[in-house]
């Protein structure tokens, strides 16, 4: 490992530090700091980036990265690894996913100094962060009431990504294209990999969800030479592209399918009611696939997003011949 340095703190081969990036205050004038905790080998290797909580309300990352931590999950005897399990503290303070003024702090990339809250925590980690990555997975979860099955993301074009998506072993691996603005395409704007992982739902802590996370990390850290352990490669389905089944009215939500379930074209997903049981449509699949996120919310608008199906790579290279 070369001499890494992050806000002007020098970390040298071997050394473990914690270090606490000075953000901004409260209108307490409470300090805000952004801990960054540094676990480093003294013989070289690869530099991983291991963060959660970039969605201040997507508890169930923070305490992925949090357990790894805590627990010592992973030593390396090659490398370094960066855990940032908590991003965005200001959402995390007021169960939030975006910052006090609405932004989101994932599509604020790369920031600014000068900028918002979300721009000004942009441009730390972009300046201080990326740069001395050469990998990172990034932990999140779905929405309010919207739960996501265990599943990477990643944009199928970048080889080494999808390469690192498939050790990972998620259930499902996504097709996901860069978003702009956002912290996984900042990073490949500078040629570093991250893996974005989505399981379960905001506010929720799910314990599959976690050791779904904690066994990946594994598999992708033994697979860059960085820890010894029994972390045995599993399949992953690839998912070519998905879409949301959306509401084509209001009411009361029953879903007769659950997430990671296998679905066939027509088959009813759901059953959208009426409160005095007068009115009753059946929801149905457009195509054949997996159910890789549920929206669990009882109570939904025409509109809605209510079952999120995935068709797989083969499916889809067969649907187009």
């Amino acid at each position: 490992m070369k001499e890494m340095v992050i806000n002007g703190i020098r970390i040298r081969p071997g050394q473990s530090l914690n270090i606490e990036i000075a953000i901004a205050r409260l209108p307490t004038h409470t300090l805000i700091d952004l801990p960054v905790f540094i676990r480093s080998s003294s013989n070289p290797g690869p530099v991983v980036l291991i963060s959660g909580g970039v969605h201040g309300d997507e508890i169930n990352g923070i305490v992925t990265v949090k357990r790894m931590l805590e627990e010592n999950i992973f030593e390396p005897k090659k490398g370094t690894l960066i855990f940032i399990p908590l991003v965005n503290v200001y959402g995390f303070l007021s169960n939030s996913r975006t910052f006090p003024d609405g932004r989101d702090l994932n599509r604020s990339f790369p920031g600014n100094r000068k900028g918002s809250l979300a721009s000004q925590i942009a441009n730390i980690l972009t300046n201080e962060i990326i740069p001395q990555i050469d990998y990172g997975i990034d932990f999140h979860t779905g929405g309010r009431m919207l739960s996501n099955y265990p599943q990477v993301r990643v944009d199928f074009k970048d080889k080494k990504g999808l390469k690192l998506a498939e050790v990972f072993g998620a259930n499902f691996t996504v097709n996901s294209p860069h978003i702009d603005r956002s912290f996984r395409k900042e990073a490949y704007k500078h040629k570093k990999h991250l893996l974005v992982f989505e399981g379960g739902e905001s506010m929720r802590l799910d314990e599959q969800v976690i050791q779904e996370g904690i066994m990946g990390t594994g598999r992708i850290l033994k697979h860059l030479g960085m820890i010894d352990g029994a972390f045995p490669l599993v399949k992953t389905l690839k998912i070519q592209d998905s879409s949301w089944v959306r509401a084509k009215i209001s009411g009361i939500f029953n879903a007769s399918v659950s997430a990671g379930d296998e679905v066939k074209k027509g088959q009813v997903l759901a059953k959208i009611s009426d409160p005095y049981g007068q009115v009753k449509v059946p929801v149905k699949s457009t195509f054949s696939g997996h159910v890789i996120g549920i929206n669990n919310q009882p109570v939904v608008n025409a509109g809605d997003a209510l079952v999120h199906v995935g068709k797989s790579q083969t499916a889809a290279e067969a649907s187009e011949k």
